[in-house]
């Protein structure tokens, strides 16, 4: 009985540990683990300049072993910590962990696997845990859910956008022709969506004067559009705070002003509040 006390007990001070952020241990743990992430993406991408891995290859070798032994022995110790290993396992974060270890022991069979190491960078969304505090947990919240109501508009504007590619692109291509670098449609349609995001590549470029106009009149439409989706987004974001704020209600405790039509207690002095 006291063995199996025991065992129980280990295990959730290491659960804690792993999967908690609000005690010091916890915190402690997210930190260190970030930074060994942070420090293996960096050898990976230092290790494929070809001058620095011709002088330090011994070293890099070694830290990445290094990186892989502990990260393995984590990826173990989660599974051995929960309740339900399939769940954790299966689990977004799980298969993360194990798509960013196994990398390394692939190298015993593949040449150049190592470099799939780099993956291990998705692990880095293991940074928003650190980041669950009620403040910040709800100002995703309400951006997820601004993004969420602005779907269909967005959508309507990208379709928008792609009907403007697909006719100025058409007209670039009967405007310049194939002795100018616009060889077909779609080509000439790529050009009208490079020209449109302000990204300009320059590997094709209008020669004509009617042409050059045309670029122009893109050029300034792309200004607009850009602003376009963030404009759909921060409106729906600011209606969306809005409809959150209780004007004109105040905590009978404390006479605080009460920001949410949803709270049940003061968020200064934690008052219990009224239905009314």
């Amino acid at each position: 009985m006291l063995k199996n006390n025991n065992k129980r007990h280990w295990r959730a001070t290491l659960h804690e540990i792993m999967y908690g952020t609000h005690t010091p241990a916890g915190r402690l743990f997210d930190v260190v683990l970030l930074f060994l992430i942070l420090y293996s993406v960096i050898i990976v991408m230092l290790e494929s300049v070809k001058g620095y891995d011709t002088k330090y290859h011994s070293f890099f070798n070694i830290s990445e072993w290094v990186v892989t032994i502990l990260f393995t022995i984590e990826y173990i110790l989660r599974i051995i910590c929960v309740k339900k290993p399939q769940k954790y396992i299966l689990s977004f974060y799980g298969i993360i962990d194990l798509v960013s270890t196994i990398p390394k022991y692939l190298s015993f069979f593949f040449i150049g696997s190592q470099y799939l190491a780099a993956l291990r960078a998705l692990r880095l969304l293991r940074v928003f845990r650190i980041l669950k505090l009620v403040r910040f947990l709800g100002e995703s919240n309400n951006l997820i859910k601004a993004i969420n109501a602005s779907k269909a508009k967005i959508f309507v504007f990208v379709f928008s956008v792609m009907i403007i590619s697909v006719i100025l692109g058409t007209v670039m291509y009967l405007v310049e022709g194939e002795e100018h670098g616009f060889n077909s449609i779609p080509h000439s349609i790529y050009w009208t969506i490079v020209t449109l995001t302000t990204v300009g590549y320059g590997d094709i470029s209008p020669e004509t004067p009617l042409g050059q106009f045309i670029a122009t009149f893109i050029m300034i439409i792309g200004y607009g559009i850009i602003a376009v989706p963030t404009g759909i987004v921060s409106a729906t974001y600011a209606t969306s705070r809005k409809t959150e704020i209780d004007k004109g209600r105040s905590c009978e405790g404390c006479g605080a002003d009460i920001l949410r039509n949803d709270a049940e207690y003061c968020r200064r002095c934690g008052h219990k509040l009224s239905d009314e």
